[in-house]
């Protein structure tokens, strides 16, 4: 072998050791159900649901997007999630559209299996979870996820080895009607908060070696908690949802202090109207919140504005303050934050787009660029290494 194919191999095994574990976006693109009427309307000849790729092991990041991928709108946008190790996504198939009454769409119970290894990423399965399958949450050893089932009203438990991933146990606590809707996992691994939307409450789970655990604890909340996550270092919890108004008033974000195993909320911060979904910071520093901002409303109705928000807050101690509040396109659903830290990723569902803002210093900047997505972007997350 000369040294010209040496150094060809010593190229190719470096490549492949990054893509073998990669730091990733996921996009999940809808394209059946269309938000930008005021309602959840079925689109006519919609094009098919669809996921994008950015694969950060090469700068800048290689982009893929895969077609006739299902998924879907309804839910938070943390229905996709992706292993520590960045080479599993499971992706949440939550609905399909009803074949007997046009217009209408039905829960489904499935989850994506994607192999990120692949070139590009393919589904290699699919495992059966609860019905309408919502927030998705691995574990930071990867050896488990679990899977909010927001008709169910209960949390499945999956255990991942490899591409391998096989359903466990149910765990149901409440009626289909209260929406459980996401879960989040702490940093150590031994505790899980599910949101119980129309409960207005989260619900605490433990985590024992390979069972879940429901526990007696329901920690309170402003408003109906949607979207809830941990901050990395573990002390803190954070959720956010609207309030049972049906009007433009002011949500907050709910602050909620772990100490050992104890939880309770000790702070409530105003963010503005209709927060869709927070993330955190790769080093915690920051938090971003996606507001609706009464762009969600029909164009004409009292209150519709024709964007939405997007707030940043920056840590302080035991809790999080205001620090921006930025313009962003209509009806943002997902927000996350890339691997570096260094941009946000903000989803437009009726453009169809995501906007990528610089950071330096612990502010957002108002400056944009624009990439385009073949569906209404949905549901965004990052992850790997």
């Amino acid at each position: 072998m000369n040294k010209k194919q040496i150094a060809l191999l010593a190229g190719l095994g470096g490549w492949l050791q990054l893509a073998s574990a990669g730091a990733w976006i996921i996009s999940a693109n809808e394209g059946k159900l269309d938000l930008a009427s005021g309602i959840t309307r079925v689109v006519p000849d919609p094009v098919p649901d669809s996921l994008s790729f950015f694969d950060f092991s090469v700068q800048p990041p290689r982009v893929t997007h895969l077609t006739n991928i299902s998924n879907t709108v309804l839910g938070p946008p943390s229905n996709v999630a992706i292993s520590p190790d960045g080479r599993l996504a499971l992706v949440a198939d939550s609905v399909r559209l009803d074949p007997l009454h046009p217009g209408k769409w039905e829960p489904r119970q499935g989850i994506h299996i994607v192999d990120l290894q692949a070139v590009p990423p393919r589904v290699v399965g699919e495992v059966e979870a609860g019905w309408q399958p919502s927030g998705i949450s691995i574990a930071p050893d990867g050896t488990f996820a679990l899977v909010a089932n927001r008709a169910g009203g209960s949390v499945t438990r999956l255990a991942l080895r490899g591409l391998a991933v096989t359903a466990g146990e149910t765990v149901s606590f409440t009626a289909g009607t209260n929406e459980v809707s996401d879960v989040a996992i702490s940093p150590d691994g031994r505790w899980a908060l599910a949101s119980v939307r129309e409960g207005g409450h989260l619900r605490v789970l433990r985590c024992d070696h390979d069972s879940l655990v429901l526990t007696e604890r329901k920690i309170s909340t402003y408003g109906r908690p949607y979207r809830v996550v941990f901050t990395p270092d573990g002390e803190l919890a954070l959720t956010a949802g609207q309030g049972f108004g049906n009007g433009t008033d002011v949500d907050a974000l709910t602050v909620i202090r772990r100490r050992g195993d104890e939880f309770q909320t000790t702070d409530l911060v105003p963010l503005g109207s209709g927060p869709e979904t927070i993330e955190v910071s790769p080093d915690g520093r920051l938090v971003a919140a996606l507001l609706m901002n009464g762009s969600n409303l029909a164009p004409g109705s009292p209150g519709y504005r024709d964007h939405g928000q997007l707030v940043i807050l920056t840590r302080r101690g035991e809790t999080f303050v205001r620090t921006q509040v930025i313009s962003t396109g209509r009806i943002p659903e997902g927000v996350a934050f890339t691997p570096d830290g260094k941009q946000l990723v903000v989803q437009g569902h009726p453009d169809r787009e995501l906007r990528w803002y610089p950071i330096r210093y612990g502010r957002v900047g108002e400056t944009f660029t624009r990439q385009a997505v073949p569906g209404f972007p949905s549901a965004i997350r990052m992850g790997g290494r």
